[in-house]
């Protein structure tokens, strides 16, 4: 087990145990506040950021504080597996109860630390490329039983590969940024020809998304065997559909203006040694894939998730969504490996959402189109009001963790708030 993760490790930080951010995650973002308005990279602990160019700085981190001045985690990334963990370790060391260095400080503790209550946070990557994939059973089970065959849900290439499709990079955005209904061609169902207008049926997907960390160069393929040392950590993600512009354009080249507006992830990457402790083995997979996808060991991981609706006229959000990452059918070796077979390459960066995640119950569907089943069965929110899909003014909600032994490894919250359609 590394040091970084021990459960035992306590920070002078307080951290209750519901936090997400104990000693034990130490996720990387980028933020700027009042005093210092450029963005530069932080690592969360408690209610605090830690800026990691004032440690730097301070001579404490074997980095240059300058890779730390930046307004993208991307030149920290492309430093290597090797300095992404030994930087998690030192500020670890630095954070312990009993590290007396920066506990004992008060001069550097009061150019280090910044509240997260003060701060900006801001989208923490330079995205060279989005591709959302398609990797939960019960969600695509679900999707194809609502729009084709109950008895033949899965298309017959679906337990072979990992499904994914390239979205747009351009449009995603921070947990926090508004989001605008689209404008766009839907096609009533009673009607012979589309209309031009605003989204009718616009929905979240719950998804995380994996941030590459090593690329892969052009005609040279990521082997399964060495995918997950070519991930930096994940974020929370959530894929804004637009379902009736969708089913008009997806046939037959797939999701396009239905996806491309906007994409929202958490501020916070959680890194992949931080997640170790919580790997599970993923399910079970009949037919057995082909060779070049066949993993070994435990590729899944035990991430609790929630999805939050807050109605435009209430105080009040209200879960609408509980499941669990753990039920994904594709792993992230796998979508990676797959994404790169025909040599394909990546970047630093780059973002592979996994798509929507989906439990076996009703109340685990990780979209409005399967809870309330393309808006036959409206939720009834505690304030009285139904909704099929989003309405105008609704703030969507999602937050995730692992649960420790008396802590949590969380990824914070991505939150966005619909707004009107232009024009």
């Amino acid at each position: 087990m590394m040091q970084a993760n021990d459960p035992a490790l306590k920070s002078f930080i307080p951290t209750p145990p519901e936090s997400h951010f104990p000693i034990q995650n130490l996720p990387f973002g980028v933020f700027s506040n009042a005093a210092n308005p450029a963005p530069r990279v932080g690592v969360a602990i408690g209610d605090q950021i830690v800026d990691l160019a004032a440690l730097a700085e301070a001579g404490l981190l074997n980095v240059s504080p300058e890779i730390f001045r930046q307004a993208s985690l991307n030149p920290f990334i492309a430093l290597g597996r090797a300095t992404w963990r030994s930087t998690r370790a030192a500020i670890s060391e630095l954070l312990r109860d009993d590290n007396l260095q920066l506990r004992d400080n008060q001069a550097l503790r009061a150019k280090v630390f910044v509240a997260q209550d003060q701060a900006n946070l801001h989208l923490p990557l330079e995205i060279p490329g989005y591709t959302d994939f398609y990797s939960s059973k019960e969600h695509a089970t679900n999707v194809g039983s609502m729009f084709r065959d109950p008895a033949n849900a899965l298309l017959p290439n679906w337990l072979h590969i990992p499904i994914g499709y390239n979205g747009r990079a351009s449009s995603v955005v921070v947990s926090g940024t508004p989001v605008q209904r689209p404008n766009g061609q839907l096609k009533l169902p009673d009607a012979d020809a589309p209309v031009f207008g605003a989204c009718r049926k616009l929905d979240f997907e719950l998804e995380t998304g994996f941030i590459i960390g090593q690329p892969n160069a052009l005609g040279e393929p990521i082997d399964i065997a060495n995918a997950e040392q070519h991930i930096f950590g994940m974020v929370l993600l959530n894929d804004w559909s637009a379902r009736d512009l969708q089913q008009w354009e997806y046939v037959p080249l797939g999701p396009f203006n239905s996806k491309s507006f906007a994409t929202s992830i958490s501020p916070w990457v959680v890194t992949m040694d931080a997640l170790e402790p919580f790997r599970v083995a993923s399910p079970a997979q009949q037919p057995e894939p082909l060779p070049y996808l066949q993993q070994s060991g435990k590729n899944g991981y035990d991430i609790t998730l929630e999805v939050s609706l807050k109605p435009g006229a209430s105080a009040a959000a209200q879960t609408i969504c509980r499941t669990n990452f753990k039920a994904m059918y594709w792993t992230m070796v796998q979508q990676l490996t797959h994404h790169t077979v025909s040599g394909c390459n990546t970047r630093i960066g780059d973002l592979m959402g996994s798509g929507t995640i989906s439990g076996s119950t009703p109340d685990a569907f990780g979209s409005l189109l399967e809870l309330t089943w393309n808006g036959k069965n409206p939720l009834t929110l505690a304030d009285g009001s139904q909704r099929s899909f989003i309405q105008d003014g609704d703030e969507v909600g999602m937050t995730g963790w692992c649960q420790g032994d008396g802590y949590r490894v969380g990824f914070g919250v991505v939150n966005g708030k619909v707004l009107p359609a232009r024009g």
